[in-house]
């Protein structure tokens, strides 16, 4: 496993991960949320940024299927990484930090799908390797969530929560926030 170095410059890249057809078709504020992450990455190709795109693939998501798709109007351009994962995480199983290291990375601007899931597994593998971590605090989402117990996990809940934690949380030598898409420097 490649770890990131904190010490010296590096790169900045912007990972959409889950943000498909079949993981938002129910997601809070989905429209709104797919627009912001389609604003950041037409801002990252701006500026030169690199974007990566992180794709699940499972029963429910088979390759090639209209919910595996990505959102409209998100679409990956011509040379931009297209990773496809098996897992919450976008780094275990898959070859993104082979993809990382010959980027140079060492900032991690992150957004899509579901907030407690994919997107929480990722933002923690991506500050346990060392990378620093800004989470694109209005672009991503997640569905309202029935606990077995009638309780529900509200999504407009989980993603203040998520936001939160990775504005707050802190790592030796790693610097990490939430900010919105428009306050996201690339």
């Amino acid at each position: 496993m490649a770890e990131a170095t904190t010490q010296e410059p590096g790169t900045t890249v912007v990972m959409v991960v889950d943000a498909q057809a079949g993981v938002v078709r129910q997601a809070w504020q989905a429209q709104a949320v797919v627009a912001r992450v389609a604003r950041l990455v037409q801002r990252a190709r701006e500026a030169g940024v690199p974007v990566l795109w992180v794709q699940h693939e499972s029963d429910e998501l088979v390759a090639g299927s209209p919910a595996w798709q990505w959102a409209s109007p998100l679409q990956p351009a011509s040379g931009e990484p297209l990773i496809a994962k098996h897992h919450n995480s976008a780094f275990e199983g898959t070859g993104i930090e082979e993809v990382l290291t010959r980027l140079n990375t060492r900032h991690i601007v992150l957004a899509g799908a579901q907030s407690n899931w994919c997107i929480r597994a990722t933002a923690h593998a991506a500050l346990e390797r060392g990378y620093d971590l800004t989470l694109a605090s209005d672009a991503h989402t997640t569905e309202t969530m029935a606990l077995d117990d009638g309780q529900l996990l509200e999504a407009q809940a989980i993603v203040a929560e998520l936001n939160t934690a990775m504005a707050w949380m802190s790592y030796p030598g790693r610097r990490n926030a939430a900010r919105p898409v428009d306050d996201i420097e690339l």
